[in-house]
């Protein structure tokens, strides 16, 4: 049974940082691409940033500079370091695995309020 566990969200105010986790079980990890997405109310899933088998990363505009997504396949797990976080990036934030099937986890809620 594939599992994908999100942790890590919460509520921040601008300018802070979340480091969120997703911890994949059920999968060879370390040949799937690995991703984060969100969601916010009321907007279609978008992706967030994505990392490869083979360490390529790749980020929303919205997002360079400060996210960064890594992973650790000793410990099959993905993380998102945010930082500089904004209102709008409040939503909630779903782990990704890929390949020729696709996972999803359940989702973690980032708010960003003052």
């Amino acid at each position: 049974q594939v599992q994908l566990v999100e942790s890590g969200g919460g509520l921040v105010q601008p300018g802070e940082s979340l480091r969120l986790s997703c911890a994949a079980s059920g999968i060879s990890f370390s040949v799937y691409r690995m991703g984060w997405y969100r969601q916010a109310p009321g907007k279609q899933r978008e992706l967030v940033a994505t990392v490869t088998s083979g360490g390529t990363t790749n980020y929303a505009d919205s997002v360079k500079g400060r996210f960064t997504i890594s992973r650790d396949n000793a410990k099959n797990t993905v993380n998102l370091q945010m930082n500089s976080l904004k209102p709008e990036d409040t939503a909630v934030y779903y782990c990704y695995a890929a390949m020729i099937t696709s996972y999803w986890g359940q989702g973690t809620q980032v708010t960003v309020s003052s």
